[in-house]
């Protein structure tokens, strides 16, 4: 099964990324907590790289598990936070004979900050765009879609990052036969620094409300991740598991895990 081989690579990989954490050198440095909130601030001055998982033990309504893999980029460009998410997904068959699996519909969204530097608070707000690039029909909308994204970021004393991240996407064009997209969603965000970059996490549970569909799903997360640097670039792994506190729709993950893995850089001053 693509699913659980997916699985397993990307729990080596997380591993490996742990205990490379553990087996670092202290005269390394230790990381300091403004380093902490930063890593977990996606309004940051940091270029990225991810790979975030999600795999969905329990759907109901089925017994088959789902996977999604998301590689996301992120580029700073003065105040521009350029985000690009390339989703990879393996879903079980209507027929549940096997499974269907593929690249899903790419998103891409401009957050530019308006907030000054060095405010307690940060805040973005931009246009996000969604291509059409689903594999087959399962995977994909067969839609364009436009919108925008607002991003709030409080930093508490002590490395903690308390906010949250809005979307709301629309269809636009497409394919004629396929259902039209109208999804809002919420996806709050909590990191409580712990120590030695080992902090506390409720930060991937996404709300999402499909109005065309009249689909609705609340997850609630909690789990814990490890900051660390490996030569000029900052690493940070985590795993939270989410329970679904409310659901409303056929085929929505009863409860799922969140694992991933960032790899962060500051963009070169000149």
């Amino acid at each position: 099964m693509k699913c659980n081989k997916l699985l397993v690579v990307c729990s080596m990989l997380l591993i490996s990324a742990l205990l490379q954490a553990q087996q670092a050198p202290p005269h390394g440095g230790a990381l300091s907590q403004e380093e902490i909130a930063k890593s977990n601030n996606p309004l940051a001055e940091l270029n990225q790289i991810s790979f975030h998982d999600f795999i969905t033990m329990h759907q109901r309504g089925t017994t088959e598990v789902s996977n999604t893999m998301n590689l996301r980029g992120v580029m700073v460009a003065g105040r521009q936070i350029i985000r690009a998410t390339i989703p990879f997904t393996t879903l079980p068959a209507d027929n549940k004979m096997g499974y269907n699996s593929g690249l899903g519909d790419i998103q891409i969204f401009d957050a530019i900050r308006f907030s000054k530097n060095g405010a307690s608070t940060d805040l973005a707000v931009g246009p996000m765009i969604v291509f059409p690039t689903g594999s087959n029909d399962y995977l994909g909308t067969g839609k364009w879609q436009a919108g925008g994204a607002f991003v709030a970021i409080h930093h508490i004393p002590g490395g903690h990052v308390l906010g949250t991240l809005i979307t709301y996407q629309h269809s636009f064009a497409g394919q004629e036969d396929r259902a039209d997209v109208s999804v809002l969603a919420f996806q709050p965000t909590l990191t409580f620094n712990i120590a030695v970059g080992l902090y506390a996490r409720s930060a991937g549970a996404t709300w999402t409300f499909d109005f065309e569909n009249q689909r609705t799903l609340i997850p609630f997360g909690l789990g814990v991740g490890k900051v660390f640097k490996a030569n000029n670039m900052m690493v940070n792994v985590f795993i939270e598991p989410q329970l679904t506190v409310y659901s409303e729709g056929t085929g929505q993950p009863a409860y799922q895990v969140f694992f991933g893995m960032n790899l962060q850089w500051a963009k070169k001053v000149k």
